[in-house]
């Protein structure tokens, strides 16, 4: 039987690191082996913030990647403000010590490259793709965004195939991001934001969310909106781990660790607060207790931490390769997620999620109340959800959790986290395919 085919149109795509570029990734490892032939459309000259050579690996042999040349104005923000080199990563400043050139780049982002920076993509794209979908049968064409300049591609390319199958991917949510209110934007700027956004949800025959409060928003939106959230690879390195002994080796400390990006948005102050109040109190406590980050940690969050008590607990290793990452998961006692703290963004389920899931550790979570996050770690038994305004609570889960630790008791758990693996989010896709 002959493959059917779907092109992705991607902006993320291996070397770049990130969990932005694993979710399709994944899906065009597993997708052939139900009936359907991936093809790639990526840029041949991305600026990527992060790079990771080891998810190479995941891309199948014989996968069909197209690329065409990308143009992107980031040389010159970049030249605005050189001093904040976080500007390509779509992180910026938003406290009060935040510089005249740090406002003026924001405000260029958010109001010049609509909806960002890779808008000058699209015309190109457009061209190029209409030629190639008149040469090639391709059954149905997927946008992934951020950047959501690429829906803008397949919203084009809708227009002029109107029987072209189109599913509209979005990672993040576009206008219900937290950080969209932090753009600085004019009143045309955000309605062409939102009128976009919405030809998008109305021209999109499904519009695929990774959370189930954001696949709820988009349905009021008009959008024919379906929930497939993000997950673990069965075949990684990090689900090896749920075979190790639950208990610690004699030496090793009780390690609460951050995998990931943090920035300002996501900064969980009342935890570093509560730590910073047990090393100053609890001897047991201070004498084993490591504070581990791995990625890329916002300047002024590590420099605040490293200012109070916890500075001689802290073990920053730096951005590490995505196998080096689940390495440093799986040696750790407690697991750290933070989501950014605005009632807007309980939808959003950070995709490191899955894979603290699949070793198997307690995860302690930070954001609004009645988040997703929350909703899956009841599930799955897996750890305890918190508010930023939490604060006593946050100690007695920590000390209870340390406790279990100490007499070698702090179990692990695995329950219900298979409708999470890649595979079967895989299937689930293949339904809404068929």
């Amino acid at each position: 039987m002959e493959q059917k085919k779907i092109l992705i149109i991607t902006y993320y795509w291996p070397p770049a690191g990130g969990p932005g570029v694993q979710r399709w990734l994944k899906f065009a490892k597993y997708l052939p082996e139900f009936g359907w032939k991936p093809v790639i459309y990526t840029p041949e000259n991305p600026s990527y913030p992060l790079l990771d050579e080891s998810l190479v690996k995941d891309i199948p042999e014989d996968i069909e990647t197209v690329k065409t040349k990308i143009w992107e104005p980031y040389q010159l923000a970049e030249k605005l403000n050189k001093s904040n080199k976080k500007f390509k990563a779509g992180q910026f400043d938003v406290g009060k010590n935040q510089s005249w050139k740090s406002k003026l780049s924001i405000w260029i982002r958010g109001n010049f490259f609509i909806p960002d920076a890779r808008v000058f993509w699209v015309k190109p794209s457009v061209k190029f793709l209409e030629h190639y979908l008149k040469e090639n049968k391709i059954d149905v064409v997927v946008t992934s965004g951020p950047p959501h300049s690429l829906h803008l591609i397949g919203l084009n390319l809708k227009k002029k195939f109107p029987n072209l199958k189109w599913i509209a991917d979005f990672r993040d949510p576009w206008t219900e991001i937290s950080y969209y209110k932090h753009l600085k934007l004019t009143k045309s700027s955000d309605q062409k934001h939102r009128q976009l956004e919405n030809s998008v949800f109305k021209n999109a025959d499904i519009t695929l969310a990774t959370s189930y409060t954001d696949a709820e928003n988009f349905r009021k939106n008009g959008a024919n909106a379906v929930c497939i959230t993000n997950g673990f690879d069965e075949t990684d390195a990090i689900t090896q781990t749920q075979k190790l002994p639950h208990t610690h080796p004699p030496e090793q400390k009780f390690t609460l660790s951050y995998i990931g990006v943090l920035e300002q948005l996501r900064n969980p102050e009342n935890l570093w607060k509560t730590l910073d109040y047990l090393v100053k109190t609890n001897t047991d406590f201070a004498q084993n207790f490591t504070l581990k980050f791995v990625g890329r940690i916002d300047d002024k969050i590590l420099n605040s931490i490293e200012n109070s008590s916890l500075k001689k607990h802290i073990l920053n290793l730096g951005y590490l390769s995505h196998d080096k990452a689940v390495e440093e998961m799986a040696k750790s006692s407690l697991l750290l997620i933070t989501n950014f703290p605005d009632e807007s963004s309980k939808g959003i389920i950070p995709g490191k999620i899955f894979e603290y899931l699949a070793t198997g550790k307690q995860i302690i979570s930070f954001g609004p109340n009645q988040a997703d996050v929350s909703k899956i770690l009841d599930e799955t038994k897996a750890g305890r959800h918190f508010s930023y305004n939490d604060s006593e609570t946050i100690k007695d889960f920590i000390l209870e959790k340390f406790e279990l630790w100490k007499n070698r008791n702090l179990l692990e758990n695995t329950q219900n986290i298979e409708q999470f693996s890649r595979r079967n989010l895989t299937k689930k896709l293949i339904e809404i395919l068929d």
